[in-house]
């Protein structure tokens, strides 16, 4: 009987090992979450931003400055239009719920891409119209996209979105951050924002959070 206790409790701890050991190797052979960079420069970031936010596949949006040829801009300093900087967007998203070139369409169809160095009221090299692109792939499907609108005629205007390789970006002030979600009742946000974010959720509705 003592014989047989003993085999019985062999047989479940080496159960329990050939377990560990499959636990430890489904653990092993997981990949983590792949995600990829977009960098957007549509006008005033806190509109860019509170668009993107919403985006289903969107894992985070940042307010910032890209493009321009100073070292740590400030706020002051990109508005007098003299860093070369527009203000951006950087996008962190998961390529197996949208795409990159998903994510151009939503660019291109919430802001003006046919006005240069302006988004309405809001007028410089800072405002411009603008596409950061993280690899080849991404500078293709730009380009083609493009094309695809000129051709299309959807603006009376030929498209002068810049597009251009990415170098840096840096991130604005933690107050620019969240802007709109933050400040709903701020005058910019509700006479310029949310406009723009209405016009997003009904045109994109199966594109939200």
């Amino acid at each position: 009987m003592k014989n047989l206790k003993i085999a019985v409790l062999i047989v479940l701890l080496s159960g329990m090992n050939v377990m560990g050991a499959v636990k430890n190797n489904t653990t092993m052979t997981m990949n983590p979450q792949k995600t990829e960079i977009a960098t957007f420069a549509g006008g005033c970031f806190w509109c860019t931003e509170a668009i993107f936010d919403q985006v289903k596949g969107v894992i985070s949006v940042v307010s910032g400055y890209s493009g321009g040829h100073v070292k740590n801009p400030s706020y002051r300093e990109v508005t007098r239009g003299t860093t070369g900087h527009a203000e951006a967007i950087q996008v962190t998203f998961d390529p197996s719920v949208i795409s990159y070139t998903e994510l151009l369409e939503i660019f291109f169809k919430t802001h003006d891409p046919t006005t240069l160095n302006r988004q309405g009221a809001d007028v410089g090299t800072q405002y411009r119209s603008a596409i950061f692109y993280h690899s080849d792939e991404q500078k293709k499907a730009a380009e083609e996209i493009i094309r695809e609108l000129n051709r299309e005629k959807i603006w009376k205007d030929p498209i002068v979105t810049e597009v251009s390789a990415y170098s840096k970006f840096y991130e604005a002030e933690d107050y620019h951050q969240e802007y709109f979600s933050n400040n709903p009742q701020q005058g910019y946000c509700r006479i310029v924002i949310q406009p723009k974010v209405e016009k997003f959720e009904k045109i994109f509705k199966d594109k939200l959070k």
